[in-house]
């Protein structure tokens, strides 16, 4: 349990750096935190189902219900993140980012260590190229996204 806290925490570290080089308001400390919280729900969880279930007795718990729970709160944290001025909408990354990281803890609390440890690394490394595409203006990019209405 203790290694898988302190893997939630480097990558939840390693996405918020990514976020703080980006001068954006929710960083390293923000993805650390909701990491590391996703990984400690998800090992409660898991643990308790196992501890609190009894064989034969009819008891029964679901391992993944408090990991359900934490998608709602993250959808809850990332619409926070979300601004909206006029037909103008910012933070969209962000918000993406904030339910990333909180799906890399739960899979870190659940033990897959090698999909999160590919997830992350596609992830950063698309989020890489996208912005190089950008900077060499074969995409658009839109830091503001105009609604039409």
């Amino acid at each position: 349990m203790f290694i898988k806290i302190c893997s939630s925490a480097i990558f939840g570290f390693i996405i918020g750096l990514d976020r703080s080089f980006k001068n954006k308001p929710a960083g390293i400390k923000t993805y650390t935190y909701v990491c590391v919280a996703c990984t400690l729900i998800t090992l409660i969880s898991i643990h308790s189902a196992e501890t609190l279930s009894a064989n034969n007795s009819g008891k029964m718990m679901d391992p993944m219900r408090l990991a359900a729970q934490i998608v709602s709160g993250l959808g809850f944290l990332g619409a926070g993140m979300i601004l909206k001025n006029g037909f103008k909408v910012k933070g969209l990354t962000s918000a993406a980012m904030i339910f990333f990281a909180g799906g890399v803890g739960i899979g870190i609390g659940a033990g897959f260590y090698a999909i999160v440890t590919f997830s992350v690394l596609v992830t950063l490394f698309t989020a890489r190229l996208g912005l190089l595409l950008e900077k060499k203006k074969v995409i658009e990019t839109h830091k503001e996204y105009d609604i039409d209405i």
